[in-house]
């Protein structure tokens, strides 16, 4: 090293790890408090982002899942597995997340469904 020469400083700005730790810990809370539970009768299944409604029909259909609503996102659909290792059969077929149908169901909510227009509609 020649005296007076610079190192370059090659450092992350000091907020990514607290943005990167705040992140996965969101995640982990949000897995953990919409998680199937075991014996389910019905759940919502989400498989990869990437893939199309075909696929993740496709998918559910070879764990012997009963399809019983698909939603705006193609890749999240809610089922009724199979009573004998239905979750299991789902996580095989590529599903990312099993989750309580009732923890995601105002987010596939219509206007109507909610009452929200009923005022303009009576004018």
């Amino acid at each position: 090293m020649v005296p007076g020469e610079i190192i370059p400083a090659s450092r992350r700005p000091v907020w990514l790890g607290a943005a990167a730790l705040l992140i996965a810990s969101w995640i982990a809370v949000a897995m953990l408090s919409l998680q199937a539970r075991a014996g389910s009768d019905v759940v919502a299944v989400a498989f990869p982002p990437w893939w199309r409604a075909e696929r993740a029909l496709m998918a559910a259909a070879s764990a012997n899942a009963s399809i019983v609503r698909m939603t705006a996102i193609p890749a999240l659909l809610v089922v009724r597995p199979d009573r004998d290792g239905g979750l299991r059969r789902l996580y095989e077929a590529g599903a990312l997340l099993t989750m309580d149908p009732q923890a995601i169901a105002g987010c596939f909510k219509s206007d109507d469904d909610l009452g929200v227009g009923n005022d303009l509609r009576r004018r």
